[in-house]
Formats: structure tokens, C-alpha cells, sequence
């Protein structure tokens, strides 16, 4: 009796501890940053953006240029124009700069638009590769390891190697 005792407790101890350790969640580390920063498709989604915000910013130079144009002109011939054309013409110049500004803001957020739909695609075909190679490798959990997030200690496995072998680079 004492022995069937003795088993049945052990038992109970192994299965317990058998337990405790199948529970125990596996976790791995990712630095997403580099990972998107090394994806060709950003590549070349940070060149179109990029060619995108040199066209904007040739369009706002263009304009620039020709209000200090104007305002040269205009200032150069303010002592031989009247008082009330000098005034139109100072409403006329702030119109234009202010034309600029809102132009420069609508070019803010088209490049805000463009990058959010460029972008977009990336991190998600990003994501899904991390989780199908945190799935294959039985992880139950990815830690984001890009710099300024927080991570204090790496000695678990990163993923980066294997998500950038899974996306093809």
C-alpha cells in the first residue's frame, strides 16, 4: 500500500511538472525596423516617395522664386506707383505666399497618403512572414527588438534570419 502510495504521488509530480514545462510559452525577438528597412519592395517604395517629394518640392521652389520675383519687381516700383496700387499689390503678394503655404501642406499630406499606402503592404506581408515562421518554429510569442521599444534582453532566438529566408533575400 505504502508503495502504490509512493507511485501515485510521483505520479502526480511527474505529470504536474510535465505540465508546468509544456506551458511554458516560447518566445523569440525581432528587430522589425531593419527587417522592413532591408525589404526590397521598401526600397523601392522610399525611392517613389522620394521622387514624389522632389517634385513637390521643385513645384514650391518654382512658386517661391516667383513671389520674390514679384516682390523684387514690386518693390523696385513702389515709388512710382500710387498708394491703392501698392496696397493691391501687397494683398496680391500675400495671397500668393499664402497659396504656397497651403500648397506645401497638401504636399505634407499627399506624401502622408503616398507613404501610408505604399508602406502598408510591406509591413503587413512583413508581419505575415514573421508569423508563419514564429508558427513553424513553435513560438508562441515575437518580441518587436527594434531599437528605442523597450527590449533589455535578447538571449532568445531572433527571427530575422529565418523571416528574411522565408521573404526571399
Amino acid at each position: 500500500m505504502k508503495n502504490v502510495k509512493k507511485i501515485a504521488v510521483a505520479l502526480v509530480l511527474f505529470v504536474a511538472a510535465t505540465g508546468f514545462v509544456n506551458a511554458q510559452s516560447k518566445v523569440a525577438h525581432i528587430n522589425v525596423q531593419q527587417l522592413l528597412s532591408e525589404m526590397p519592395e521598401m526600397k523601392s517604395a522610399q525611392a517613389e516617395l522620394k521622387k514624389l517629394q522632389e517634385t513637390y518640392r521643385a513645384d514650391i521652389e518654382s512658386s517661391m522664386t516667383e513671389l520674390r520675383n514679384k516682390y523684387t519687381q514690386y518693390s523696385n516700383e513702389a515709388t512710382s506707383k500710387s498708394e491703392e496700387e501698392n496696397q493691391k499689390r501687397a494683398v496680391e503678394l500675400q495671397g500668393f505666399e499664402k497659396n504656397i503655404q497651403e500648397a506645401e501642406q497638401a504636399a505634407m499630406q499627399e506624401m502622408q497618403k503616398k507613404q501610408q499606402e505604399l508602406f502598408a503592404p510591406i509591413s503587413d506581408k512583413a508581419k505575415a512572414a514573421i508569423e508563419k515562421v514564429a508558427a513553424a518554429q513553435g513560438f508562441d510569442y515575437v518580441i518587436d527588438a527594434s531599437p528605442g521599444l523597450s527590449l533589455i534582453v535578447a538571449k532568445g532566438k531572433d527571427l530575422l534570419p529565418s523571416v528574411k529566408q522565408e521573404l526571399g533575400f
